[in-house]
């Protein structure tokens, strides 16, 4: 399952846990993981709110007032003293350890030297620990994400966005949005910069499950709401391969065994010649290659600069083909190729191959036809097409 969060309207810690919890994760993940800190006073608290008519999930982590401020090496030390799993705790430390690295430098001072304030309080610990747990247990294969929506301000004297989330969000691409204020914040940027695998538009996939989180304020411009939408990879439909044509009534007949040669180097699948009449009755040729969409324009140009054509075709074709093994037969006291085509179990078609025929038939100085006698009896033998194959009531081979 992979997963796409739509940042719209920016991003919070406490936005990327609703959505989370609203997408499915149930409420005893978060709140066992912040039960596992070990500290007192710790509540996670949920609801269910409408922002702007669209509605999702509210939700709160709340912690003793006044909550005590730590230091990188106490916060540290917290997450190692707690019962977190493995993959949680060293998740939420590489988090915090973003969050550090950042303020110190938009600060100029050293990471030890940083007083986290906010930042190191047990309400934003329970709040990464949360999302963390709740990602863990989704187990995504991929998460991608849209820009993020950073605000614009400034709030108070303080600039937006602010420097802590600008460097949390370096090589992101990101955008003011159309919502005053910040609405990305530091702990929220931290998340993303730690769990996000790619940023890029919606990718293709069947959604199974979207969570809505909502923010706190309901502003007018849109809803305030972090959308994570999870689902299956949807595979693309397969390009239908081309068939190119072109009819040919001025070349010398001596350079048609280099064309077609000619194509096959250039990527066509296969290629080959139709006699026809053209126009007053002249005899032609119509030159036809089959060939994958990326090669077309290689196989044109062979075309072109291989034959004395001045134009050509091109149509979408759909091909059906069986599936196809190799084996061997004995022979004369030899081995011969054989190529089996099947239907699901059933053999429908069986041949040998032909220059292997020939070349066992000149180590036993015998004629082609009789080696190719006994070659398509030996194989036919050993694969025998399954009646069923050539019957009117026979299963379909494809849909």
């Amino acid at each position: 399952m992979i997963g796409w969060l739509d940042l719209s309207a920016g991003a919070t810690g406490e936005m990327l846990l609703a959505a989370l919890l609203d997408a499915g994760v149930p409420i005893d993940v978060p709140a066992d993981a912040v039960a596992a800190l070990h500290v007192e006073h710790l509540r996670l608290e949920t609801a269910q709110v409408s922002r702007q008519g669209v509605g999702g999930t509210c939700a709160v982590v709340h912690a003793a007032e006044p909550d005590e401020d730590r230091t990188w090496g106490e916060v540290r030390a917290l997450l190692d003293a707690s019962t977190l799993p493995p993959a949680v705790r060293d998740g939420a430390l590489a988090v915090v350890e973003r969050l550090v690295v950042a303020a110190a430098r938009a600060r100029r001072v050293e990471p030890g030297e940083l007083e986290l304030g906010v930042l190191g309080t047990a309400g934003a610990l329970a709040g990464i620990v949360a999302v963390v747990a709740c990602l863990e247990y989704l187990e995504l294969e991929r998460l991608t994400a849209s820009p993020v929506a950073l605000g614009s301000g400034p709030v108070g004297v303080a600039p937006v966005p602010g420097p802590v989330v600008l460097e949390l969000l370096t090589g992101v691409p990101v955008h003011a949005g159309v919502l005053p204020g910040e609405t990305c914040t530091p702990i929220g940027a931290a998340l993303l910069a730690a769990r996000v695998d790619e940023w890029a538009p919606l990718p293709a996939l069947r959604p199974h499950r979207v969570g809505t989180g909502a923010g706190a304020e309901d502003p007018e411009e849109l809803p305030n709401v972090v959308r994570l939408v999870l689902g299956e990879r949807s595979r693309p439909a397969p390009l239908l391969p081309v068939v190119v044509e072109a009819n040919v009534d001025d070349l010398d007949p001596r350079l048609w065994p280099g064309v077609l040669e000619a194509l096959l180097a250039a990527g066509a699948t296969e290629a080959w010649l139709t006699p026809i009449l053209v126009q007053q009755g002249r005899p032609a040729h119509m030159l036809s290659a089959l060939c994958r969409p990326d090669v077309l324009n290689a196989v044109q140009s062979a075309v072109f600069s291989t034959t004395s054509t001045t134009g050509m075709r091109v149509v979408e074709a759909r091909k059906v083909a069986l599936e196809r093994t190799q084996a061997a037969v004995e022979v004369l006291g030899g081995q011969v190729g054989v190529r089996v085509a099947l239907a699901g179990d059933r053999v429908v078609n069986v041949g040998v191959e032909f220059d292997d025929v020939v070349a066992l038939a000149g180590e036993r100085d015998l004629p082609v036809k009789e080696v190719l006698r006994a070659a398509t009896a030996a194989a036919e033998a050993a694969y025998p097409a399954d009646p069923a194959s050539r019957l009117g009531d026979a299963p379909p081979l494809w849909e």
